[in-house]
């Protein structure tokens, strides 16, 4: 299975994210999110398959955002409104993405996305079953899920 990895290619936490997925031997296809910015349907979709408030889709740390003064606006915005104004500009919308089947995830959260491998939104499958890839105290553990060692529990 392969997954879409939205980045933008100078984003020092898309250079980590996109290191990670290659050391976890995800497959995936990396559009440049500013020169292949996704339309407000799409953004839709990932929206709803995220489970996520629509203002996690936001880059509130970027100079666009800033400039615009949208931490002010984006209440009065309607979601569509909100989806519309994501899909003018690449560098208003949180990076990385990563867009499987059955999962969004927003920004790198390394612990998050190795619980999402473990299991096994990345490749398809069901989450493994004990002691592979979940510590019964600690939840998913890193160390387990990207190396196959069995922790100790």
């Amino acid at each position: 299975m392969s997954v879409l990895f939205l980045e933008y290619p100078k984003c020092s936490t898309c250079k980590k994210a996109k290191a990670w997925l290659e050391a976890a031997g995800v497959d995936f296809m990396d559009p440049h999110i500013v020169e292949n910015n996704p339309p407000a349907e799409e953004l839709k979709q990932w929206h709803a398959k995220s489970g996520l408030p629509l203002k996690k889709f936001f880059n509130t740390s970027g100079m666009l955002y800033k400039e615009m003064q949208l931490k002010d606006k984006l209440a009065d915005m309607s979601d569509d409104e909100q989806f519309a104004l994501l899909a003018t500009n690449g560098m208003l919308v949180k990076r990385p993405l990563i867009i499987g089947d059955d999962f969004v995830l927003v920004g790198f959260k390394e612990a998050e996305w190795a619980a999402e491998k473990c299991g096994g939104l990345f490749w398809g499958m069901s989450p493994p079953s004990l002691p592979y890839c979940k510590n019964a105290s600690t939840g998913w553990t890193k160390k387990a899920c990207i190396s196959g060692i069995r922790p100790l529990i």
